[in-house]
Formats: structure tokens, C-alpha cells, sequence
């Protein structure tokens, strides 16, 4: 099994456009954020199974995790720990393929996406979904630090 995620409040920035996220983290099944993109203002928060995102203040679903791995939010790198701490990913290893259960942003739309991570040492991991790839980096917690071409921690 992997490490405890960081606790606190925790910030990125896009790099491909305007755009940031804070996250207060309680524990990897209890957290919550809100995301500046350069059209919406969404709000999450997730209590284990399940995930509540709120877009301008007038749109909101409520999905639960059902039969997929994990959530995932578009744009929000806490959600790219999730597998990473559970199957301690940062220790190495072969890849790993999940199904997540992912919400677009800032439509809202809830899909199943097929996701790769696959450890390439140094706390990197190669992030795959369909025909786009990316490496993350993350600190000593599992957090992302840097995800290439698209997000970096302040």
C-alpha cells in the first residue's frame, strides 16, 4: 500500500492558460477545492464515494464512484494522487490502468475515462488517457508538482 497524502492547502497554476486551483486536503477520501478557469468558477468536494462539483454558482452534479477506480476533475492535479499514494506508484513498479470516473469542465459532463500511470522513478509518473500523454512530477507526499505542459504547484 502507498503513503498518507499531505494535509493543508495546496495551490497550481496552469501553464497552457489562464487558470489555478486550491485544494484543502483532509485525507485522500476528504477534500475539497475551487478552480478559476479563464470562463468558470467550479467548486468540489469529495467525501469518499462521492463528488460534488458546483459550476458559477448555478449548475451542480453529484456523482458517486460506483464500479470506477477513482474520480477525477478536469484540470485538478489532486485527483492524479489518488492512484498514485494507493498503489505506491512513487516506489516504482509496473504500469497500472484504471477507469475514473472523470468530470469535464466547465460543462459538467461525467464520463468513464481509461487512464495509464506508469512509474518512471525520481517521483514521475508517465500519464496516459486516449492519444493524450504527459509526465507528472510529485513531492515526497504525492503531490504534483509539475505536470508537464499543463500545471505546476506555487
Amino acid at each position: 500500500m502507498g503513503l498518507e497524502i499531505a494535509t493543508g492547502t495546496f495551490a497550481w497554476r496552469r501553464v497552457d492558460e489562464p487558470g489555478m486551483e486550491v485544494a484543502h486536503i483532509r485525507s485522500l477520501s476528504s477534500a475539497a477545492g475551487v478552480q478559476l478557469g479563464a470562463t468558470y468558477e467550479a467548486r468540489w468536494r469529495l467525501e469518499g464515494v462521492d463528488l460534488e462539483v458546483e459550476v458559477n454558482g448555478e449548475r451542480r452534479e453529484r456523482v458517486r464512484v460506483g464500479d470506477a477506480d477513482f474520480f477525477d476533475v478536469f484540470a485538478s492535479p489532486f485527483f492524479n494522487s489518488l492512484p498514485v499514494l494507493r498503489d505506491g506508484l512513487l516506489e516504482g513498479g509496473a504500469p497500472r490502468d484504471y477507469v475514473m470516473r472523470f468530470v469535464m469542465l466547465p460543462d459538467l459532463t461525467v464520463q468513464p475515462s481509461e487512464q495509464r500511470y506508469e512509474p518512471l522513478g525520481r517521483r514521475r509518473v508517465r500519464f496516459t488517457s486516449g492519444s493524450f500523454e504527459s509526465v507528472i512530477t510529485f513531492d515526497g507526499d504525492g503531490l504534483v508538482t509539475h505536470y508537464d505542459g499543463f500545471l505546476e504547484r506555487l
